[in-house]
């Protein structure tokens, strides 16, 4: 039964309402330093039903000249679910949870992201280690403060296809090796759907909520006749807050971390380029140094001598190391994690630029 649920692949991811909520309020707590915590459920057939959540322990940064090292504190946390002391925690309190028979499968971690840039290496690390040591049926559930703070909540769930999985394990992100195996940075990550469920006895409490009884100014506010209703302004006039053309702040955020994410693109090119020409500069070298060599024993042949040996290039030469495309791999995933959210957050603002383009442009409305 166990191989069978473990050849069965994951199709969706289902969250009870109270891991939502600790998830959010744990994140929005430590924002902008980075929040983690592992996750504890049960599997079914293609469904994963996570029934609750706990924080990882917070490190205490030391201060340095008085002042706390945010960075430094962001870095511990992304890198505590895989952390030998955070392992036996979470161990400790699983155990604790099947001493009083609640679900308590270890069903993957949770992280908090800015602005969507959570594509890095310590996610990668920390799933791979879930999938690989503790259990493989394991997600990573991601929650974007800054965009949950616009009023809709982003929570993804995100697994490693296993061609990454594979190409992870052996350790070898080259340039043959990624053209051998085919693997591109869409395929690093899998994503799952996800979606929240509530219980029966909650939902029927929730409808059991009886109406609130409005208060005594509500009451006196209200219109005592049909001409007093007359003159009260008209409670479904248009709103013309929805057609202001400032520009979303989050959309200029997310097109500076874009154009950062493009820069660090263009460095990683330029360092394969580097060592490329390198790499031609001393193969030149090589097969000169063997022309020579073949030449040197053809003399030496006529000559009646013993030939030279051929292989003393392996010593004296030394290739450059072709650096890992795996940092490339993964920018390019966030490039596209960034494009994505700019074409989301630029649908409204091209939609009113649209409308009042008679306006902003001399002669474009004309014909």
């Amino acid at each position: 039964m166990a191989e069978t649920l473990k050849d069965t692949p994951l199709k969706a991811v289902q969250l009870e309402g109270l891991v939502v909520l600790k998830i959010i309020k744990h994140c929005s707590q430590a924002f902008p330093t980075t929040a983690t915590g592992f996750l504890v459920g049960m599997d079914k057939a293609a469904n994963l039903e996570i029934t609750n959540s706990f924080p990882f322990p917070t490190v205490d940064v030391p201060a340095t000249d008085g002042h706390h090292d945010n960075n430094a504190a962001s870095n511990l946390a992304a890198a505590a679910p895989r952390a030998k002391a955070n392992t036996t925690y979470q161990d400790e309190m699983i155990k604790k949870l099947r001493e009083v028979n609640v679900d308590a499968n270890n069903t993957g971690w949770y992280t908090s992201a800015n602005l969507g840039n959570f594509v890095n290496l310590n996610m990668i690390e920390n799933q791979y280690f879930y999938q690989k040591e503790l259990n493989e049926r394991t997600v990573a559930i991601v929650h974007d403060v800054s965009r949950s703070s616009q009023g809709s909540l982003s929570l993804r769930a995100f697994r490693l296809s296993p061609a990454f999985m594979n190409a992870y394990k052996e350790g070898k992100f080259t340039t043959e090796s990624l053209q051998k195996s085919n693997l591109r940075y869409q395929d690093i990550l899998l994503e799952l759907p996800l979606q929240i469920h509530n219980s029966h006895l909650l939902t029927s409490f929730l409808h059991s909520l009886p109406n609130p009884v409005p208060t005594q100014e509500a009451q006196a506010s209200q219109p005592p006749t049909l001409a007093s209703l007359s003159q009260t302004p008209n409670p479904l006039a248009p709103n013309f807050n929805s057609l202001n053309l400032s520009i979303d702040p989050f959309l200029t955020q997310t097109t500076d971390l874009l154009l950062d994410s493009i820069e660090t693109h263009h460095t990683e090119l330029n360092n394969h380029q580097y060592y490329q020409r390198q790499l031609a500069r001393e193969q030149a070298k090589i097969t000169a140094w063997q022309q020579k060599r073949k030449s040197e024993n053809a003399s030496r042949a006529l000559a009646k001598q013993s030939p030279l040996p051929e292989d003393e290039w392996q010593r004296l030469f030394k290739l450059p190391q072709e650096p890992g495309r795996l940092e490339t791999l993964l920018n390019s995933r966030q490039v596209e994690q960034y494009a994505r959210q700019v074409d989301g957050f630029a649908a409204g603002v091209s939609g009113k630029m649209f409308a009042v383009r008679g306006n902003l442009l001399p002669g474009a409305g004309e014909g």
